[in-house]
């Protein structure tokens, strides 16, 4: 039987998934398959899988976050859990304060009067902030958001951590900042962010058929896991590395994830 010889590979359009999709590249050309790499927002992706304008979506963060994209007449999961996302407040790991172990001690008068009460954070969290915001009462200790597009938050917490400031830092794991152990994460006992996640391929319906079963096997075994995708994103914003030079340097040993 003939099986094709070329797909299309989409992914949200963001360093994180940028960085898992090009790891599920090096599988694809492994096999010989040419790749056409897709970026879009949740909607286009959808759109895309439905009208069959992507074969192969890396990732969709399931159950809670991406459910839309993993709707059966549209998308099957393949087996495999890349990588396991989820969404923490954190501050930096050196920043020395008594007493900071949770979001609640946030409120804390004494703590609240060194935190910066600006937290910065990327609008794709602004949701969740807002109910971490109520959960802790933390808008009548002062705290208020301040929400950028991904880049300059990004620059943001970087900076933030160089500095070692008093700041708090929202943000999904993994993350290029999370290579190298530089951030310390704040208990959630409240239970107010997200549940962990996993980031699963998905595979458009019906295509299953057209691939060899080899290729669907080692799709299907592709584990990566949350240090490996944080040393990506970390190779590419601080060693300007493209995301296919990062994987192949992943690939080839010479990328080393850290916790």
């Amino acid at each position: 039987m003939s099986f094709i010889s070329s797909l299309t590979l989409g992914h949200l359009d963001n360093r994180q998934h940028e960085a898992a999709a090009a790891a599920v590249l090096r599988v694809l050309e492994a096999h010989d398959i040419e790749v056409e790499m897709v970026a879009g927002d949740r909607d286009t992706l959808f759109s895309s899988l439905r009208d069959g304008n992507i074969d192969l979506l890396a990732t969709a963060w399931l159950p809670d976050i991406d459910p839309m994209l993993a709707d059966p007449a549209t998308a099957e999961i393949l087996g495999s859990v890349l990588y396991r996302p989820y969404l923490l407040w954190a501050v930096p790991a050196s920043l020395d304060i008594a007493g900071l172990r949770s979001i609640a001690d946030l409120s804390k008068p004494d703590i609240a009067s060194v935190i910066d009460h600006a937290i910065v954070l990327p609008r794709r969290l602004e949701t969740y902030a807002i109910r971490v915001l109520a959960a802790y009462d933390l808008e009548q200790a002062g705290y208020r958001l301040d929400v950028l597009d991904d880049e300059a938050a990004y620059a943001h917490a970087s900076t933030a951590l160089d500095a070692t400031a008093a700041r708090v830092l929202p943000l999904w794991q993994p993350h290029a900042l999370a290579h190298g152990g530089r951030l310390r994460p704040l208990d959630d006992p409240r239970a107010a962010l997200p549940a962990r996640q996993e980031a699963k391929l998905l595979l458009r319906t019906g295509l299953r058929a057209s691939l060899d079963p080899h290729l669907l096997d080692e799709l299907g075994e592709l584990t990566l896991g949350n240090p490996v995708v944080s040393a990506l994103e970390y190779a590419m914003r601080t060693d300007g590395m493209t995301a296919d030079e990062a994987a192949e340097a992943w690939q080839r040993g010479r990328l080393t994830p850290r916790a």
